[in-house]
């Protein structure tokens, strides 16, 4: 078994054994495609007007990401701050979620497939790769046995975590970033290895912030404590002294390379327009339940089995829900490690066990959580919250470093049963049905979908041009935003059918606005569609007076609007929409609507 996470290649085996690992390698690319096409089965029915049932809202706006992505691109237009939505201000894509890189290397498939299924293809591809991206490193560089890397990179990919942000999360599902970062840094301890490592690591730390800059920075927090964990301990002080040098030279690349192709988007995030401090999210409420690590998820075979928990602050969150089995299963793994290691790699145990503790620890948040019950508890993450970067991150997703923790151990132990089994066959029968107790409740479910709400023809036949002039803007009702994002998928299938361009006001994206100085989702309200907002959420349509309509008309002409339009039916991604009471409020307020297509439109009268 390798002593360390060195990344030093193991001896090269002779023609049968590579026979051999190929049929492993074959047979786990397979497994990781069948389980990440059984976790996406229900979207694959027809991607189109199937959404993610817990959160349509998050992938109407990476439909829309892909379809602008590919628009900026295609156009020559930033692809990092966008005026399309949130009519006059615009938005700071550099600050969102932007997965810049997904949207241009996809954007011939956006094109060609449209948005929504393009976007059920990366998730797809996301969970598999995550997987397969784990079982490399595994394989080739820490263990000897492909079944140990296969169970520990299948776990990985497929873990509690992985599934629930499976739920429309495609920069959080681009765990892949996560081993080909590991190696990256580790590789840059390799003599002569600082020009080219440099230059690749560089500019795999450039694609990982275009596609998921939490994850990266959470990546970077763990790596720095591992490592300096692990060169802490005497047994690794004389290998770092010989490996220091190279490796600081390889960061230095490192840097220089990443901070040229990042320093447009860090200048944007930190210094630009629309910028904004901390996150529009509540730490409080995204913060891990202790409890939560020995509960079991919604979306497994326990969960469904009626054991799981609603412990999370909402499904998409399940960032920890290991499980007891499987802890008392790490725990397990660890003691046996532990006895059968040498001092070199009781330092890697050292180091990892130490990780995964101190990130848990954090991901409990400001205060501790137990079982649903908040205590007055202070916790570290409490005292980390004042400081920049530190206050924009959740929580409850630092977890997401505690999975890849327990896979290498369940993969490293497995390497060692295998390398040197146990004397009894009795003991060897427990750690079988360790294994199975610990993972068999964990194997994924598919996830929930449901049908949504089509496009309008009057977007689809391309209709609208001929109510807004080119650039101009039109507002659905309700006004978009997280809850209701049709406008966003509107304007995606505009994009992405090369129909032209139309603005709409507001929109769902991160944006200044919040208490304190921070962010908060979607621009500050107005009269109009806070109106609209009560009409379509209650069905009760609003008094409307003079004031209000006057009100009205001066926000409409503050966003430009040009056209309003009403559909028949409203995708509410929380609630359902009363979209009579909508049109009720809209006649009040602009008068008797056409009807075009298959949809009501006000024209706003000019100022």
């Amino acid at each position: 078994m390798p002593t360390s996470p060195s990344l030093a290649t193991d001896p090269s085996p002779g023609s049968a054994p590579v026979t051999r690992d190929r049929r492993a390698d074959l047979i786990v690319v397979l497994a990781a495609l069948a389980l990440a096409l059984w976790v996406t089965s229900g979207m694959w029915r027809d991607p189109n007007t199937r959404t993610i049932t817990v959160n349509s809202s998050d992938q109407a706006l990476f439909e829309w990401l892909l379809a602008f992505g590919g628009h900026s691109l295609t156009h020559g237009e930033n692809p990092l701050f966008t005026h399309l939505i949130n009519v006059p201000d615009g938005v700071n894509l550099a600050v969102n979620t932007s997965i810049t890189a997904y949207a241009w290397i996809f954007a011939p498939l956006t094109y060609l497939i449209g948005p929504p299924a393009t976007f059920l293809v990366i998730l797809t591809l996301n969970l598999a790769a995550t997987a397969l991206a784990w079982y490399w490193l595994l394989s080739r560089h820490l263990v000897r046995s492909r079944l140990a890397a296969a169970v520990g990179a299948l776990f990985i990919g497929f873990c509690p975590a992985m599934v629930s942000h499976a739920n429309a999360h495609l920069n959080w599902t681009a765990g892949w970033l996560v081993p080909l970062l590991i190696w990256g840094v580790f590789a840059l301890r390799r003599p002569g290895n600082a020009v080219r490592g440099g230059v690749l690591l560089g500019v795999l730390v450039a694609v990982a912030f275009s596609i998921a800059a939490e994850g990266l920075f959470f990546t970077a927090l763990a790596l720095a404590l591992f490592l300096a964990l692990w060169a802490m301990q005497p047994s690794r002080r004389a290998e770092v002294r010989a490996a220091l040098p190279a490796f600081l030279r390889g960061l230095g690349v490192t840097a220089l390379v990443a901070g040229v192709l990042l320093a447009y988007p860090l200048w944007l995030h930190f210094a630009g327009p629309q910028r904004f401090h901390g996150t529009g999210f509540d730490p409080l409420i995204h913060s891990e339940d202790i409890a939560a690590y020995g509960s079991f998820p919604r979306r497994s075979l326990a969960g469904w089995a009626g054991l799981g928990t609603s412990l999370a602050p909402n499904p998409t969150e399940e960032n920890s829900f290991f499980g007891i089995p499987l802890l008392l299963l790490a725990v397990a793994c660890f003691g046996l490690l532990w006895r059968r290691a040498d001092r070199a790699f009781r330092a890697t145990l050292w180091a990892l066990a130490v990780t995964a503790i101190v990130f848990a620890v954090l991901s409990w948040g400001p205060t501790a959580k137990w079982n649903g019950r908040r205590t007055d508890q202070l916790l570290p993450f409490g005292v980390l919250d004042n400081l920049p970067v530190v206050n924009a991150a959740l929580p409850s997703r630092l977890a997401l470093v505690v999975a890849p923790v327990i896979g290498l151990l369940l993969g490293y132990a497995i390497d060692q049963l295998r390398a040197r089994p146990p004397r009894h066959r009795s003991t060897e029968l427990a750690w079988a049905l360790g294994f199975a107790a610990a993972l068999l409740p964990l194997l994924p479910t598919p996830l929930l979908t449901s049908v949504r709400e089509p496009i309008p023809a009057f977007i689809t036949a391309g209709t609208w041009k001929q109510h807004v002039s080119p650039g101009g803007v039109l507002t659905p009702l309700p006004l978009t935003v997280d809850v209701t994002p049709d406008g966003q998928r509107w304007q995606a299938y505009a994009l992405a059918h090369r129909q032209g361009e139309f603005r709409i006001p507001a929109g769902f994206f991160l944006g200044p606005g919040g208490p304190d100085g921070r962010g908060r989702i979607g621009p500050v309200p107005r009269t109009f569609d806070s109106l609209m907002d009560q009409a379509g959420r209650t069905g009760l349509a609003p008094i409307i007076t003079v004031g209000s309509i006057r009100q009205s008309l001066a926000d409409l002409h503050y966003w430009h609007v040009e056209a309003v339009v009403l559909p028949d039916r409203v995708h509410g991604a929380k609630y359902d929409i009363d979209e009579d009471a909508l049109r009720r409020t809209a006649t009040a307020l602009l008068g008797p609507p056409q009807r075009v297509d298959d949809v009501w439109l006000w024209k706003v009268p000019p100022p």
